[in-house]
């Protein structure tokens, strides 16, 4: 099966006064369609910057980022910004809501991007389904964290993209809230077969992955897929 998501030789630096530090060191791997990919590495690993890399958020300074075998690597900011709105959606660890706008508006504002006439249609089905369907009208600062975070989660799929990019989505969450998000993220990466790239350094949300690349000091250190029991529990296929 084709990759949905290719990674190339990808290297990443930064000129710091005189020195040139690299972050990411020729990374190079593929995500196929419907993959639950977890990337992890302890602090300072390169995680959060390879996956503004992937995204296109950033560009590396060498190799080749494709998606759907289309190389993105040079596209300008004008080309890509709508690809990130209709092909990927986001959720980042400061869920990063408009204040002005209300749960349903926030979740309905990259479908109204597009000029989707159903966008507030198919913004309250997805509230409602995440549990918040009487929420709507709620203003980020009246929402808990755990709210927040779901009604980031809404927003990322509201125009069912085909790859979810999540940047440490329970970062800021308590450890009950956090496992609830990553409960929701995976049985809505389940019923629609959305490829789930996620950035962790927690084990306990990386044993839920079906793929686990581990990075230290920029490079890949270690790329290991996991098979599921009948009791839901992952291992790691030799």
């Amino acid at each position: 099966m084709p990759a949905i998501l290719s990674a190339e030789q990808i290297t990443k630096s930064y000129v710091i006064g005189d020195r040139q530090i690299a972050v990411l060191d020729d990374v190079s791997f593929d995500v196929q369609p419907g993959e639950f990919v977890v990337i992890m590495g302890s602090s300072g690993s390169g995680k959060s910057t390879l996956l503004s890399v992937l995204s296109g958020l950033d560009q590396p300074s060498r190799g080749r980022i494709r998606i759907d075998g289309v190389d993105v690597t040079d596209w300008s900011e004008d080309r890509l910004a709508p690809i990130r709105n209709s092909t990927f959606g986001f959720v980042f660890q400061s869920f990063h809501l408009v204040p002005s706008l209300n749960a349903l508006e926030n979740v309905a504002f990259p479908a109204e991007l597009r000029g989707d006439k159903d966008a507030r249609t198919r913004a309250r089905t997805l509230l409602e389904r995440v549990g918040l369907g009487g929420r709507t009208t709620n203003f980020p600062h009246q929402l808990s964290g755990g709210e927040k975070q779901r009604v980031a989660i809404c927003r990322a799929l509201v125009n069912d993209p085909k790859i979810i990019f999540a940047d440490e989505p329970t970062g800021n969450l308590d450890s009950k809230n956090g496992a609830g998000i990553i409960d929701l993220l995976i049985q809505l990466h389940r019923e629609r077969q959305t490829t789930l790239v996620l950035v962790t350094h927690a084990p306990e949300v990386a044993e839920h992955a079906g793929r686990v690349i581990t990075l230290a000091d920029g490079k890949v250190v270690g790329d290991e897929y996991r098979e599921e029991n009948a009791n839901g529990q992952r291992s790691t296929v030799n």
